[in-house]
């Protein structure tokens, strides 16, 4: 697609971000979940020391009549969220849902959609776990290491860990906890709305991934980021089924 810039170039480029090459994806249930042993070592889970001018979101939609899947990632700018970039990629699913192996079965799709943005971010959001997560590398976290980019992950659901009340307001959050560690937080987003479950993936802390979900909210439950690329991925997914 054209790409969408303050030059209107018109033409798709070569993209600039580069991807690290850890270990193939088409791997056994037990090689994967030794990955993640292996590779939960290498995440940095603190934040830089620099502003963040450009956020990407990213979801994934499942076709219900093949095994077809549809990957986007949605570049906003900060703070007033505009669009910067966009990228869609299609596959097929060739690793099947296990709870705990979701970056196995969704990252090589959303690889592909990254490598066509012509635009950095300084931050993505993932539609994922981040630490939240039994071996502690979530989606966020994994392809946080992969793309080697300050990641978040903003889950809908819990995966794993306890958690104490919320308070109603948007803004309020509690630690989720997993052995006595917080490995995440439980977010409020909306007044009154159920929380998210938000937890660093790569380069970033507890602390700053909740500061940043939330300056990505823009009064919805999920931050605009992911929002707007589970539309993205949706309408996508309409038009090629």
């Amino acid at each position: 697609m054209n790409c969408i810039c303050s030059r209107n170039c018109g033409r798709r480029q070569a993209s600039p971000m580069h991807f690290k090459k850890l270990h193939r994806w088409d791997v056994s249930y037990a090689r994967a979940r030794e990955l993640q042993e292996e590779l939960r070592s290498r995440l940095i889970l603190r934040a830089p020391r620099r502003k963040f001018r450009l956020v990407a979101g990213t979801d994934i939609s499942y076709s219900k009549k093949s095994d077809q899947f549809f990957g986007g990632v949605i570049v906003l700018s900060l703070p007033d969220l505009e669009e910067v970039d966009r990228a869609t990629a299609v596959g097929r699913v060739t690793f099947p849902y296990i709870p705990g192996l979701l970056s196995f079965r969704e990252a090589p799709v959303l690889l592909k959609a990254f490598g066509q943005l012509r635009t950095t971010p300084d931050l993505v959001l993932f539609d994922g776990q981040g630490t939240a997560h039994p071996r502690g590398i979530g989606l966020a976290s994994h392809l946080g290491l992969v793309i080697d980019l300050p990641s978040i992950g903003c889950a809908k659901s819990r995966l794993c860990g306890e958690h104490g009340d919320v308070g109603p307001r948007a803004g309020s959050h509690v630690p989720l906890k997993l052995d006595g560690k917080t490995i995440g937080a439980v977010v409020r987003t909306r007044d009154n709305v159920n929380p998210i479950f938000v937890s660093p993936g790569h380069r970033m802390g507890v602390r700053s991934s909740v500061t940043w979900a939330l300056r990505c909210c823009a009064g919805y439950r999920i931050p605009e980021p992911t929002r707007r690329a589970h539309h993205l991925v949706n309408e996508l997914r309409m038009k090629k089924t």
